[in-house]
């Protein structure tokens, strides 16, 4: 159990990530990204912003439930529009949206490290990248973004003309400006941000980057096929090398340090900008705040880790007894003798998907139980793991928002109650409704087009195997 635990890939990429998160929300830079976004945003262009910044926002694992949900009412109520409207469409971005981020997050190597373990099931020699979906989930924000601000606007704020504002007016919620000390910390932390990202241009470009992978030719090796060298000489086939000589790859190569270290990068991304916002706004007094943030970080994901410990059981046992291997094989031979093509696979999936999701909540937990049949099932039948895996993210994210078992759920119910007392269970998911079903359809046909299209879905990405 221990060793099955420990080596069980999602868990240690998760929370690495985890922990620069962690840093960047406790010192309040998340928070005031956030924040200042919502500021600066023009009254004709506020509902998709509130609804990007909910996409953006699950970054940091609460910050979109806590912080950007209960902000969405707060700036519709200044701008005198309704608040509960505001509310669904940062509700809709933050958890409708779930899976269109075009920002890294956990997710991404959380569900990818599931993908690969059901992968491999089937074929071993399986290794997926942590952003293998990124191309496509980058283009779905677009997609989300447009449709919530539709139905925001021509749908749901038109249905919540009747109902009246009557919460308590010294206890609605108040929308605060930056403060200096925040503005300054936001702009040092996005410098240091921006000054990272070219430092890692620049590293990466040269040929002979120590990012990119490298393969070491000993001197007497008679070459098998020409090479090229980092200064474009190039060396032909058949020569017998007179010294060691070392040849670079591509920087999207499996084998590169680059991709090897996403999630590293990842953490990184969020903890340097973290940290140098804590110094300059004086959110960080010591070191021990960093240590604070990680902490706080990995509290959240205690519920995570106990989920992971029973799934890598589950996934052991089920490589184990070959079941999984079984599953897929017979599985594949029934939809095989169906003789569907491979797009109403693909609509199958993400229509059970959004099924079981009403019923289990928990992204990692069900795609846990999931990944080790759909996987290697759709992999027999010559569909990729990163396509299913496309799939299952499409059906996931779009009935997360009329779902009572989700455990955020209540809480955004309380949020409009603030404004509007009589709001139940009941009139938050038919608030949502238009959302979940707009957004299921669309994002299902948008990835049935990418598919047909062949555009790629992510880095080191496939839409066949093998």
């Amino acid at each position: 159990m221990v060793t099955n635990f420990s080596h069980f890939h999602p868990v240690g990429v998760v929370l690495v990530a985890m922990l620069g998160i962690g840093v960047a929300e406790h010192l309040g830079f998340i928070n005031s990204a956030l924040r200042a976004l919502l500021n600066v945003t023009p009254q004709k262009l506020l509902t998709p912003m509130v609804v990007a910044v909910g996409i953006v926002s699950h970054t940091a694992a609460d910050a979109g439930y806590v912080l950007v949900i209960p902000l969405g009412g707060v700036i519709f109520y200044a701008a005198g529009r309704h608040p509960l409207a505001g509310i669904a469409a940062a509700f809709a971005g933050v958890s409708g949206g779930f899976s269109a981020s075009f920002i890294p997050s956990s997710i991404d190597p959380l569900l990818q490290g599931l993908t690969q373990a059901g992968a491999q099931i089937l074929d071993p020699s399986v290794v997926l990248n942590p952003l293998n979906n990124y191309f496509f989930t980058t283009a779905s924000s677009l997609l989300i973004i447009s449709a919530g601000w539709y139905i925001t606007d021509k749908v749901v704020e038109p249905r919540l003309q009747g109902e009246t504002i009557d919460g308590d007016a010294e206890d609605l919620p108040e929308m605060h400006d930056l403060s200096d000390k925040e503005r300054k910390g936001l702009r040092w932390a996005l410098i240091s941000m921006v000054l990272g990202a070219g430092l890692l241009v620049a590293t990466s470009l040269p040929l002979d980057s120590a990012w990119r992978p490298a393969e070491v030719y000993a001197a007497g090796t008679a070459l098998g096929e020409s090479l090229t060298l980092a200064s474009g000489e190039v060396i032909a086939a058949g020569t017998v090398l007179a010294e060691d000589i070392t040849i670079y790859g591509e920087l999207s190569s499996f084998r590169a340090p680059l991709m090897r270290s996403i999630v590293s990068l990842i953490f990184l991304l969020f903890l340097l900008p973290g940290v140098v916002y804590g110094i300059v706004a004086g959110t960080m007094t010591s070191s021990k705040d960093v240590i604070i943030g990680m902490t706080k970080s990995m509290h959240i994901m205690a519920y995570y880790l106990v989920i992971m410990f029973f799934i890598a059981q589950f996934v052991y046992a089920f490589g184990q007894s070959n079941l999984g291997v079984l599953l897929a094989l017979q599985g594949a031979a029934f939809l095989k003798a169906l003789a569907m093509p491979a797009a109403v696979t693909i609509v199958g999936i993400i229509l059970l998907t959004a099924f079981i999701n009403i019923f289990v909540g928990s992204a990692s937990g069900k795609w846990g139980l999931l990944a080790p049949i759909f996987v290697p099932m759709l992999m027999a039948l010559g569909i990729s793991p990163d396509l299913t895996q496309a799939a299952y993210r499409v059906g996931d994210s779009s009935t997360n928002i009329i779902t009572p078992l989700m455990p955020y759920f209540p809480l955004v119910v309380v949020y409009c109650q603030r404004y509007v007392k009589s709001t139940g269970i009941g009139t938050l998911t038919a608030m949502m409704l238009p959302y979940s079903m707009t957004f299921l359809v669309l994002w299902t046909i948008f990835l049935l087009i990418y598919f047909a299209i062949g555009l790629p879905l992510g880095i080191q990405s496939t839409y066949v195997y093998p």
